[in-house]
């Protein structure tokens, strides 16, 4: 999956914005290249997992939608834990379609990486940053 540049730094300003709780929302793009960063309310407010708020999902969808995008990813971060899918995680990736992406701000080290979720079987996906 491609990523621009800009979309990852977002995702880490977002985490940073909202640590200690996780950050969240979805990416869209077309084809296989990520191009909008779509923050949304992690309603939850939690350390250690994340909500979206429906309504705020709905319209994020429409919005990407308008713009000619697909919704390509689901990103979060792990504030204090490295950028791999936690057990929650894995349990409720319930979209095998959609590429999960997650942000570790663990011990002050930024890492992004990307992660297929499917019938509980996490594999790792390579971002190649355009």
């Amino acid at each position: 999956m491609k990523i621009k540049k800009e979309v990852l730094a977002d995702i880490i300003k977002e985490a940073r914005k909202v640590t200690p709780i996780e950050a969240c929302g979805y990416l869209g793009g077309i084809d296989s290249q990520i191009t909008t960063i779509y923050p949304l309310t992690n309603i939850d407010k939690s350390e250690e997992h994340f909500s979206f708020d429906p309504k705020e999902q709905f319209a994020t969808v429409k919005a990407s939608r308008e713009k000619g995008e697909k919704v390509l990813a689901v990103y979060h971060s792990h504030p204090a834990s490295p950028a791999r899918p936690s057990v929650e995680d894995i349990k409720l990736a319930y979209d095998p379609n959609i590429l999960y992406i997650i942000a570790s701000l663990n011990n002050g080290e930024e890492t992004i990486k990307g992660f297929w979720i499917k019938n509980g079987e996490v594999s790792n996906e390579e971002l190649e940053v355009v």
